[in-house]
């Protein structure tokens, strides 16, 4: 159970001319600049989805490379939690593995691969607020109204103006990209929902996602379901997606992702949504030589202000400080 304290100072007040301790960052300051730097690693994510088609490696090799890197930096310390891993109930644990393990992994390489990495940043980080808030609301913590529903409007109504133009006339391969997409969404959100049931820190968090989720590629490719090229695949491709998808997204976006949900919460953690997909669009100009279409141009603008304002809440009164110890 979340703990909270009240943000007072009973002290005196110091006496004049003696020196003032400089605080230290609050907990929602420290959650915040933990996003900030997962926006700039999930637009990486976003772009690597899209580049794995053209690269010399298979979905299964990046895979590998997403799961396996972290046990390795991490294995020392994953071994001094492994009471505490072996102690997560089943429910949750299995929101992670499933919600950010090879389902949401394959889901959002396949849809990477069959859309743009405009729709990947667009749709996956963009739709998690929704999904969030349906599983909230699922579980009797109300609906959300004024601001966050228009918001969740504006989200909804951002992705039908992405795929619009591939429904009418119909583009097979785009919608079910798109549609794919929306599960890896939706997966991430029971992830981010998941990450507040357990009762680990960040690292043990991300030992609880890596290690089901290694074992399972590593048995898939061993049993020859899922293709591997990665003992002939290029140099350049291995050491780029080693980095993005195993340093970057597998330890440091999992760390900082599951720092910032301890701190600020599911629903204002899924708000690094509304700038991921503008960093992707961005990016993926001077990149992947990717040109913004007109849906790109309508939809991304609209999920971005529905995020934002899905992740206002109107204060009624002064909400008291998280405890960083809670």
């Amino acid at each position: 159970m979340e703990g909270v304290v009240v943000a007072t100072n009973t002290v005196g007040a110091p006496a004049a001319g003696r020196g003032v301790l400089p605080r230290g960052p609050s907990p929602s300051a420290a959650g915040m600049a933990a996003l900030l730097l997962t926006v700039a690693i999930w637009a990486a994510f976003a772009l690597s989805a899209r580049a794995l088609s053209a690269s010399t490696l298979l979905p299964a090799d990046a895979a590998l490379l997403r799961f396996g890197v972290p046990l390795l930096a991490l294995a020392p310390a994953l071994w001094r939690r492994r009471r505490a891993l072996a102690a997560v109930r089943p429910g949750p644990a299995a929101k992670i593995v499933c919600g950010a393990g090879v389902p949401f992994f394959l889901a959002a390489m396949v849809g990477g691969s069959l859309t743009s990495a405009s729709f990947v940043g667009a749709i996956v980080p963009g739709m998690v607020p929704l999904f969030v808030s349906a599983l909230t609301a699922a579980r009797g913590r109300g609906v959300p109204r004024g601001t966050q529903g228009a918001g969740l409007v504006l989200i909804a109504a951002g992705v039908v103006a992405l795929v619009w133009r591939y429904a009418v006339p119909f583009d097979g391969g785009v919608m079910l990209g798109s549609g794919t997409l929306l599960v890896a969404s939706g997966l991430w959100a029971v992830y981010t929902v998941g990450l507040r049931e357990v009762d680990l820190d960040p690292v043990g968090s991300i030992g609880l996602l890596c290690v089901p989720s290694f074992a399972v590629v590593a048995v898939l490719v061993a049993a020859g379901v899922l293709p591997t090229g990665l003992a002939g695949a290029d140099v350049a491709d291995v050491a780029l997606f080693l980095v993005v998808q195993g340093v970057g997204v597998g330890l440091c976006a999992g760390l900082l992702y599951a720092f910032a949900v301890r701190r600020l919460g599911a629903e204002r953690s899924s708000a690094v949504g509304s700038l991921s997909p503008v960093a992707v669009v961005l990016l993926a100009v001077p990149l992947l030589g990717e040109r913004p279409t007109a849906a790109v141009l309508l939809g991304v603008p609209l999920i971005t202000t529905g995020v934002v304002l899905a992740n206002r809440r109107p204060r009624s009164r002064r909400e008291p400080e998280v405890s960083p110890d809670a």
